[in-house]
Parts: C-alpha cells; structure tokens; sequence
C-alpha cells in the first residue's frame, strides 16, 4: 500500500555547490520549508541574491522488494535538478507547481544521499522574470517521499493525483466520468456508494457515474464535496489507493449580467493573493495558508484570484471546503521571451493537471499585464495557441486574461480568451479615479459580447502614515480609505463586471521597490505583510460583503490631531450606528456601511461606536502641531514597469531635471514636457514654464515632476518619454 512521508527535517544546505556524493557535514543544517530569499528579498534595492543552491539529505527509508520509492516536490523555484548521490534524475523548470521523480532504482544500486538543486537565476526561458514581486528561491513547500507498489497509479506525469473527474449536469442529476491512470491491474472506483470495477487498458481507466437528485457545491452557501476513492488491485490484493473531493456546479459568465452559481446570480468580489510572508519570504506552513485563507473568508470575499502562479494545494483545498470561487493562473506575466513559449505550454499543463478537480476553479488564466512591454514578436500566436491548448485540455472552463491599463482599450488581443479583465491604477498611478469608471465603460461597450472583470486596483498604503485632507502619493491609511471606498462604489453600480479583485489582500515582497517608508514592500494590501494588522479599508470591505454584524472606528492609528474638528469614519453592515466620545452619546446615524460623524477635540478622548450587536473604540487626543511622524517624505510613486530593468548607463524619468538638461538631447526631451499645457496643472509648473532657468538647479526627478501636470501626462506619455530618455546615453 501507498506511504507518503513528510522528509522536511535533517537537510543540509549550501549555495553555488557541486552536488556531493558523501554527506556534507561542514553545510548548513536547514529545515524544510525553505527559501533562501526570506530576509533579502524583503529589504529593498533589488539586490537580492539569485543563483543556484543545493539541498542535500540522507535517504535513511527502507525500500523493500516490490515497493518503489518517489521523491515528491511540491515547488522548487525557478528550476530544479534531483540526484540520487552525484546521478541525475530528473530537471524541471516552473517554480510553482508539483513534480515527481522516480528514485527506485537508484536507491537499489546502493544510493544513499538525496540532492535537490533549486536555481532562481535570471532565465530567457522559464517564467516569470520580469514582474513586481520576488522570486524567492528554494524548496519553499518541502519535500516528500511516496513509498508505493510496483502496481500503483500514476505519479510522474505532470505531477498527476492519478484520478480525473468530470461532473456534467443532467438536469437535477449529474453524470459524474471518473478516469484514472496506472501501470496495469484492474480498477475500483467508488462515488456516492456506488463501486464499479474494470480493467486498466494502455494504462486508462474510465467509469461513469450518476448522482439523482445531486447535492451541489454551492459557493459559500453550500459548498458540499463528494468523494471519489479509486483502489487498485493485482491478483486480487489491493496494491494502491488514491481518493478526490469533488463539487458538482454549473456556472455561466455573461457580458452583461456578470457571473452566475448553479443559475443565480452571484458576483465574485474579492482579493488577490500573494503567498509570501514577511520574514518566510514563501516558505510558509500549513497555519500560516490556514490564517491567510480566514482573513479573507471572514471579510466576506466570495472569490480569490490566485495570483501569478500555481499556488499550494492546500489553498485551493480550502476555497473547495469552504465555498470560494479561484481564479488559477500561471506565471506567464509582464513580458513575453522569445525563448519561453514550451515554458508557458509546460506550467499550463501542470496547473490544469494537478488542479482540474477543484470545483472552486472556474477559469484558467493565460497571463498577466503581458503587453507591458509591447506587442512582442509571437506573443499573439502565442497565446492563441495556448488558449486553444488549455481548451483541449479542460472544455469545461473558460480562459481569461488580466490586462495592463496600457493596452489599448481597441485591440483585438483583448478579444482572444474568452473572458477578460483589466487591472487599472487611476487614481494611484494616474490623475484620475472616475477614470476607472470611463476605461471599463468605454471597454465595455467596444467589446460587448466579451464579459469583462477589474482584476487588479489599489494604492500602497503605510500604516504608520496619516492625515486629515489625504492626497493622492501620500500613502496615508486615509488616501487607502478614500481610494477603496470610491471603487466599491463604482463597482457596485456595474452588475456587469463578472469579477472584481482589490490588489492585495496582504502587502508582499517586491524588492525592486523602495517607496512609502518600507524599501522592499509592495503596500496596496489590505492587510500587512506580516498579519498583524488589518488596515482600516479590510473593515471597509467587510461592510460591503460581510453578513456577520460588526462595527469597526477608522482611525485607531491616527491618535494625534491638531484641528479643534475630527471626522470620525465608522464601517459597520448594520443600518444604525451611535458615536460616544467620552462616554456621551453624540449621534445617531441611520445609513448604510460608511457613517461619518464630526467630533470636537480638546485633550484625549474615547471614541466609542456601539449598534445593535456590538462596539468599537479608539482614542484620539488634541495637539499643538501636527504629528511630523505622519508624513511621508521620500520617493514619489513609484510606477515600477517604468523603472524596472532601466539601463543605468542611459537617462529615465528617476533621473533629476538638473542633471537631465545638463544633456542637450536629454534637455530638449525635458523641454517638450514641461511647455505641455494642462488646465489642471499645478502652479509650480507655470512658474518654471515663465522661468526655465529655474530648471537648471530643479532637484526634483522628472517622474514627480511631470506629477505636475495633471492629467494632461498620461501613463501612456510618461512610458514614452521614459523610453525616449533611454536611448540617451549619460
């Protein structure tokens, strides 16, 4: 019978090693999950270290005869190389999902060490290499070993779970086809109660199944799981077992109704995610996966978009238990290699292998914002190949795409899944938050036909960070608050948008970025990168989606005030609020999730807010001048596909005014930008425009320059002149 043991202890670890053949003691000793990024891919200066490390561990397990022993990896970023001793087994590239590699017969000839090598190097031909987030490096998931039969299922292949099942409705009933895979004997598969027996033919196995009356896995409602166990026997002894959940649903995605569960409308409003962890990088444990998923469960998401890659399986696991809808993508993202296109076939192939018979799944997404850096040469075929790759594979679910801002709203390449999205940062990235709501209305009615999702929008947030009249650029917790609850808005009068994804649900990893008072950090999330505090937006959120009554006061981080008049914002789902300051009723409100209250301040005070079911306080106190701790004074926004991979030789938009129009060609590009005329500019601008002198000494860089200009600067201009800059040489 089949054994899996958990190897996660006893390793020892060194980088830019040769592969040993005798143990090597004088290594570091580490334990399993493990990535070797975990401090420096969190501190900033995207210095972090990239290169190939080797893992190397006893084999101490008996492999009796008739039994034959896999070593299982659940993820070994970027690439990876299995020995047994100094013999290579096996190679993988894809640092997201499973794969297996069959140790028998070396460990027979008298192997004794297991090595792994685990390379992050910058690639030409395995994903992702371009994008804002780190690559950690490692065996972040751990490592197994499955003792099994020489009869057994299928494991190797794509990191296969050995079984197949596809539910199809029937009316009330449902025909449920079971396939499995082996290396002979004869098949048992139950369902429901029902066993029905046949031989293994070529390796396959199929079985049909009916459910009467089937129970459905419902979204968060009702998300029932059935159970199909598959036994596999030779000569009448039971050899191998395996076993998959599974959920019967239908569900549609309309371009003007949006998305629907089992015939009901249900909107998929919810997060993105990131797997990494602030000191972990990646490595993370089965609670910290457990504490993640509740965070956004208790919020009241009814979706996750599962972002850029293959997560663990524990993660889908759980949105099957517990009712919520995932986007599964893989690391196809930001730029498109010319050498990468078998990579993109490879990494779609063990996402959908590996994860087909999650019902929780209900798209596969070919890429991510990967028109960034324009239209690549095969980058169209590309993905029309792989789109008519993963239909071949699963009929069952639509593709999609998540496209950057950039694309044009116009282009065909929009039109090539079969369903879409954008990710779009107005507001944050560009002037603007209403056009949020132009671009996907204006996308909306040249596409009609192709149902359209917001799969990406935020702005980065410092906690530690405040103020009473927030801005765009600030990354006050209060600009976060005025950004988030705009975009709900917005979306809650577009039922047609079939899914919505706030970007992020935790800040994470991206070492490339040194902005907002934390180098190294991504900050949209709604919650920080190490848990331990949940922003004052994660409650907005939960007002809107949340059927469990709560009251949250904004503001417990914001304590110290210099104006004599406070605005105190309350989120709450239930329909009455009363404000207390010091014990004494202020005001009641009647409303609906977002309730403000005006509070004069003298010294320190307690501000309590109380409904039908529950309270909340904070305390605020009156000071002379304004907490300098609050503001933030260092690099503006930084938009990161601008700046990254910038060539330090050549001139950009980080680059000061000062220094660029020392350089004739650089200054002519300076001019064009600056005697631009916007109604919305600012007035500094008009001022250098009357004296360009003034340019001369301008420490200010060119990107929050342009700031400047309003919205008459568009992304789309300031990308240009970024490129232009960069044929200009220093």
């Amino acid at each position: 019978m089949r054994t899996i043991l958990t190897i996660n202890d006893g390793w020892k670890f060194c980088k830019e090693a040769e592969i040993p053949s005798v143990y090597p003691e004088d290594w570091e000793s580490v334990e399993l999950p493990h990535t070797w990024n975990a401090l420096d891919g969190q501190d900033g200066g995207n210095d972090y270290w990239r290169g190939s490390a080797v893992y190397t561990r006893r084999i101490d397990t008996e492999l009796k005869d008739g039994m034959r022993m896999y070593a299982d990896l659940p993820a070994c970023n970027s690439s990876g190389d299995v020995f047994v001793d100094d013999v290579l087994l096996a190679h993988h590239d894809g640092g997201y999902s499973t794969f297996r590699v069959d140790l028998t017969d070396a460990v027979r000839k008298g192997g004794t060490l297991l090595s792994v090598r685990a390379d992050n190097s910058p690639s030409e031909t395995v994903y992702p290499q371009n994008a804002d987030f780190t690559f950690y490096g490692g065996l972040y998931r751990g490592v197994n070993l499955i003792l099994v039969p020489e009869t057994h299922f299928e494991l190797v292949k794509d990191g296969t779970p050995g079984m197949k099942i596809t539910p199809v409705c029937k009316g009330s009933d449902y025909e449920v086809t079971v396939e499995t895979w082996q290396n002979g004997g004869t098949v048992r598969v139950t369902v429901n109660g029902e066993t029905q027996t046949a031989e293994s033919t070529d390796g396959h196995a199929q079985f049909t199944f009916l459910l009467k009356d089937a129970h459905l896995w419902d979204g968060r409602r009702d998300p029932y799981l059935y159970m199909a166990e598959a036994a596999l026997y030779k000569e009448g002894e039971e050899m191998d077992r395996i076993e998959q959940k599974f959920g019967c649903r239908t569900f549609r995605i309309d371009a003007n109704e949006g998305f629907f569960l089992n015939g009901r409308s249900y909107p998929l409003r919810g997060v993105s995610r990131h797997q990494d962890r602030k000191g972990y990088g990646n490595a993370l444990t089965a609670a910290m996966h457990e504490e993640d998923f509740r965070l956004i469960y208790e919020m009241g998401a009814t979706s996750i978009r599962l972002a850029h890659y293959q997560h663990a399986q524990k993660f889908y696991e759980l949105c099957d238990e517990y009712g919520i809808i995932a986007w599964a993508e893989i690391p196809y993202i930001s730029e498109h290699m010319a050498g990468g296109r078998e990579n993109t076939f490879s990494q779609m192939r063990e996402l959908i292998t590996q994860n087909y018979n999650h019902p929780s799944i209900v798209v596969w997404g070919l890429s991510n914002e990967i028109t960034m850096q324009g239209m690549k040469e095969g980058m169209y075929e590309n993905h029309i190949d792989l789109n008519d790759f993963v239909h071949r594979m699963d009929p069952s679910r639509p593709t999609t795409m998540a496209h950057v801002m950039l694309l044009d709203k116009a282009s065909d390449f929009i039109d090539i899944s079969d369903v879409g999205a954008y990710n779009l940062y107005f507001g944050w990235y560009a002037e603007g938050l209403e056009k949020n709501d132009e671009f996907l209305d204006e996308t909306h009615r040249l596409h009609p036909d192709l149902p359209l999702g917001f799969t990406e929008y935020g702005c980065d947030t410092n906690p530690a960070f405040h103020s009473a009249r927030p801005s765009r650029g600030d990354y006050t917790e209060e600009y976060q608050m005025v950004y988030h609850e705009y975009i709900l808005n917005m979306i809650e009068q577009r039922p047609w948008l079939w899914c919505t994804y706030a970007w992020n649900m935790f800040d994470f990893a991206a070492d490339a970025r040194n902005e907002g008072g934390t180098p190294g950090v991504n900050q949209k999330g709604i919650v920080t990168m190490d848990r331990k505090i949940l922003k004052d937006v994660y409650f907005l959120y939960k007002a809107y989606w949340s059927d469990d009554p709560f009251v949250h006061v904004c503001g417990r981080r914001f304590t110290d005030h210099a104006e004599d008049t406070v605005q105190i914002t309350v989120y709450s789902n239930e329909p009455e609020v009363s404000l207390y300051k010091d014990g004494t009723l202020l005001e009641t409100q009647k409303g609906s999730r977002i309730f403000r209250f005006c509070v004069p301040i003298t010294e320190k005070h307690t501000i309590e807010a109380r409904t039908a079911h529950g309270q909340d306080r904070i305390e605020i106190r009156h000071t002379v001048e304004p907490n300098p701790a609050y503001i933030y004074d260092g690099p503006s926004i930084l938009n990161w596909f601008d700046s990254s991979g910038l060539k330090e030789d050549c001139y950009s938009l980080r680059d000061k005014i000062m220094d660029l129009v020392k350089n004739s060609d650089a200054r002519k590009v300076v001019l064009r930008a600056v005697n631009t005329e916007s109604p919305g500019e600012d007035p500094i601008l008009k001022e250098f425009r009357s004296d360009l002198s003034r340019l001369d000494t301008c420490e200010m860089d060119l990107e929050h320059f342009l700031d400047l200009a309003g919205e008459n600067i568009s992304m789309n201009i300031r990308r240009s002149i970024n490129n232009i800059l960069q044929k200009i040489r220093k």
